[in-house]
């Protein structure tokens, strides 16, 4: 068979040296990850790329060496970098359009770390951002990772950064005049510190009235807390005035001596008074949206720095005498060593910030 292709024994030394070789350099390769897999938690990824990588280049190198014409091995070459583009080009389509939708949403800045976005039925605060996904932190603590081509092809709602509408909706009986309603509501949302309180009667319904109080919450890192706070003094406010919150239908049910259905003031238990409402749910729950915002004005603190740095050195350059160009360089190394030790921590915690979370075991 070997004559009938014009090829002898001796042709075939370089194509087998090279597939023994890369064999060898393989397993030395693989063997170089196995050592490192405790060390580097992205080694999973970085071994894939780097495995793809090795064989294409063996396979190209071994073609190379097969004792073939030229223009053989010219037209073998080019139907591997015809399958290679094309699969690249249908692989990266949705990789590109992650990559574009990245760049337009940084340029865009219609959010930051910590924004509190909401998109379709997601809600929660921006912990994470890349050049592929937005990651949010949800009222569950746990992260959701969105791909930014899901961010730029969906409506992505914003908080305000200087406050928000609170609101919360209940449904009172027709016996209740709407007169008597609206300022126990409106008095409720001031209780619940909210700004500007207005109240709605959203719909009329074949059993019921539907009320619904807002107020704007100017801190909107607290907004599960201003929502709760809202419906206890909606709650409060409506059995002081002795107003009864429940349907029309329970009330036509009843069998025994009428009875109202609105509890009884008492005062709090030591208990209680023992652990004050100081505790937000909002730290537990956005604990690394926090971080991960902090962070962000601790960088562009670090910007500001390296600005005055080259400002100062600038001005080293324009002194006028050396008394001055001393003063300069003193304060040029004061900066220096504030910018060197800002920049260390700053690489420290955006670590165990990227880490936080996503922790993997060593399998």
């Amino acid at each position: 068979m070997l004559d009938s292709l014009n090829i002898e024994w001796g042709d075939l030394f370089w194509p087998s040296a090279v597939l023994v070789i890369g064999f060898a350099l393989y397993q030395i390769l693989q063997k170089f990850f196995s050592l490192s897999k405790n060390k580097n938690t992205n080694v999973v990824l970085q071994r894939q790329l780097t495995n793809i990588v090795f064989i294409l280049l063996l396979i190209i190198i071994f073609v190379i060496a097969l004792p073939i014409k030229d223009s053989l091995k010219n037209q073998i070459i080019g139907l591997i970098g015809i399958v290679l583009s094309a699969s690249i080009a249908l692989s990266s389509a949705t990789f590109l359009g992650n990559i574009m939708a990245g760049i337009w949403l940084r340029s865009v800045r219609n959010f930051r770390m910590g924004d509190f976005i909401e998109v379709k039925d997601m809600f929660g605060r921006v912990s994470g951002r890349g050049l592929l996904h937005t990651e949010l932190q949800d009222i569950d603590r746990d992260l959701i990772t969105l791909p930014n081509l899901f961010l730029a092809t969906n409506p992505v709602t914003v908080m305000h950064s200087d406050g928000t509408i609170i609101s919360t909706q209940l449904s009172l009986g027709y016996d209740v005049d709407h007169t008597v309603v609206e300022p126990i509501l409106l008095k409720a949302a001031e209780e619940a510190e909210l700004e500007k309180p207005f109240v709605y009667i959203e719909s009329l319904g074949d059993y019921s009235i539907s009320y619904k109080v807002h107020g704007l919450a100017k801190d909107i890192s607290t907004t599960l807390s201003a929502r709760s706070k809202l419906n206890k003094c909606v709650l409060d406010a409506l059995h002081q005035g002795n107003i009864e919150i429940v349907s029309p239908t329970f009330m036509n049910q009843r069998q025994v001596n009428e009875q109202t259905f609105i509890p009884k003031e008492r005062r709090p238990s030591p208990s209680s008074r023992q652990h004050p409402e100081d505790t937000r749910p909002e730290d537990v729950i956005f604990d690394k949206a926090d971080k991960a915002s902090k962070l962000d004005e601790m960088k562009q603190q670090h910007e500001k720095l390296q600005e005055r740095l080259e400002q100062t050195k600038e001005a080293i350059k324009n002194a006028e005498n050396d008394d001055e160009k001393a003063k300069l360089k003193a304060r040029f190394e004061n900066l220096e060593t504030r910018e060197k030790q800002m920049k260390a921590f700053l690489d420290e915690k955006s670590k165990d910030l990227s880490r936080e979370g996503k922790e993997s075991s060593s399998d």
